[in-house]
């Protein structure tokens, strides 16, 4: 190697399975309607399509829990959510425990942990506690703090698209966001079927982006899963 050649820095591992991940910079999770749930109002496991920009599918998320919890938990329900390529194969486990929500009680705050692939944690989605405003801290496997993810002040059903920034942790640059998506009045009147766009520079670690998929699963449950 010529003494003046600078070598290409060395590549992050990425989880099998992810490859495709380093190829984009936003994604799209639309939830999945599901008829008797829309009719009666009964609970089920939520499903998600991954696509990307052009609307091809990309990953499927499907939840597994227990029909006691859902329907008597609602969104607060502890969950595994397992994401699948288009080969069946799982490339991501996230899981949440069952906590209270509660603004007023900083000890009832919501955490959820991502694996890619199963039983390899890649890293966490924290809630911080604030009296008015979402936050959460984005953490590594060791759980270092990466980024920050901070929603709106404003109630949520006054605003049409509703946008959650993703920044450094110092709060000073804004690199990507999670956004709630409007879906149209009767499915957001009848169901809690929910669409999110997520974007994150194309070079963030894919592990981080993995974990950015975890936090629209935590934000959907936490914000704009209603409780039948």
């Amino acid at each position: 190697m010529d003494m003046y050649t600078v070598p290409n820095p060395p590549t992050p591992w990425c989880p099998p399975g992810l490859e495709y991940l380093t190829e984009v910079d936003q994604l799209l999770i639309k939830q999945k309607v599901e008829l008797v749930e829309a009719l009666v109002g009964f609970e089920s496991n939520n499903k998600y399509e991954v696509q990307n920009s052009m609307g091809q599918n990309v990953f499927y998320a499907v939840e597994e829990n227990d029909c006691l919890s859902r329907q008597c938990c609602g969104p607060i329900r502890a969950f595994t959510i397992r994401v699948l390529d288009n080969f069946g194969h799982e490339v991501i486990t996230v899981t949440r425990p069952l906590k209270c929500m509660s603004c007023l009680f900083p000890c009832c705050l919501q955490e959820l942990e991502v694996q890619a692939p199963p039983g390899n944690t890649v890293g966490y989605v924290i809630q911080q506690w604030h009296p008015f405003l979402p936050k959460f801290t984005i953490q590594n496997e060791k759980r270092e703090p990466v980024l920050k993810v901070q929603g709106p002040f404003c109630g949520w059903n006054c605003l049409p698209d509703i946008e959650f920034e993703i920044m450094t942790m110092d709060e000073v640059n804004k690199i990507g966001k999670i956004s709630k998506q409007w879906s149209g009045l009767l499915r957001e009147a009848f169901t809690d079927s929910d669409n999110f766009g997520v974007q994150f520079p194309m070079d963030l670690d894919v592990r981080m982006k993995a974990v950015m998929i975890g936090a629209c699963f935590l934000i959907d449950f936490m914000f704009f899963e209603s409780n039948n």
